[in-house]
């Protein structure tokens, strides 16, 4: 990839991310080295934007993080929303027609609540992977694929995040009343014909949820930060990739 695009996604990146956050102080010298880097004064230092792209992940990854854990984060959005377990949708038709529901939609919509209260400790997780982010790493995401960033907290966090998110999801399942729902649901819906054994690893399959949902909005924002030309909020960045 050409040296200017390199300058032009790092842009984007920046000026993206710019209009996700109110802390746009933080960047004020280093867009001026941005200026001097697309040929408007001087040079810029591989180091200055290795560093400018890490400030910029930083914010990125804060704000998928906010998104997630605001109250409906995962429950309001389809993309992300836990549905109800594989078992447990193979006899929903059967449980609702016996009255329950009401107790169906509220297991749903706990399990989402747990993930919501755990996600918000990924953020230290993602930020130590960006402070530990290595020369040929940095250049692998700005001149790698739409998702490249993603794959690279994917790479260096998920197991990480897994180990830290079992138990919190537990303990947050116990806080919004998952476990007890779904042990109350399960003991009424016994007594239906056909109904099964609900048998899975709830723990897991929140946690599991909770990870995928992230990781997809992290990637929805760095494609957007990437792509959408909504981002282009200033006339030099607009000069910049219309000779792309």
């Amino acid at each position: 990839m050409k040296r200017p695009r390199l300058f032009a996604m790092l842009l984007l990146i920046t000026f993206g991310l710019l209009q996700l956050t109110p802390a746009h102080a933080q960047f004020g010298d280093f867009l001026q080295g941005i200026k001097k880097a697309v040929g408007l004064g001087g040079g810029l230092s591989e180091g200055k934007i290795i560093d400018g792209l890490k400030e910029a992940l930083q914010i990125g990854t804060q704000n998928a993080v906010e998104t997630v854990s605001r109250a409906g984060g995962y429950y309001d959005n389809p993309k992300i929303k836990i549905p109800l377990p594989g078992t447990v949708q193979k006899a929903e038709k059967l449980v609702r027609a016996a009255g329950y529901g009401t107790q169906l939609d509220a297991f749903e919509m706990s399990m989402n609540r747990a993930a919501e209260t755990a996600a918000p400790e990924a953020k230290g997780i993602f930020w130590d992977a960006i402070k530990k982010m290595k020369v040929a790493d940095a250049r692998k995401i700005l001149q790698g694929q739409d998702n490249e960033a993603t794959l690279y907290f994917k790479d260096k966090t998920h197991d990480r995040l897994g180990e830290l998110f079992k138990p919190m999801v537990r303990n947050a399942m116990s806080e919004v009343g998952v476990t007890r729902t779904y042990q109350d649901l399960q003991g009424k819906v016994q007594s239906i014909p056909f109904v099964g054994t609900w048998a899975f690893d709830l723990d897991e399959y929140v946690k599991n949820g909770a990870l995928e949902g992230l990781f997809l909005t992290l990637g929805e924002e760095e494609k957007k930060i990437r792509e959408d030309p909504s981002a282009r909020v200033t006339d030099l960045l607009k000069e910049v990739f219309a000779t792309r």
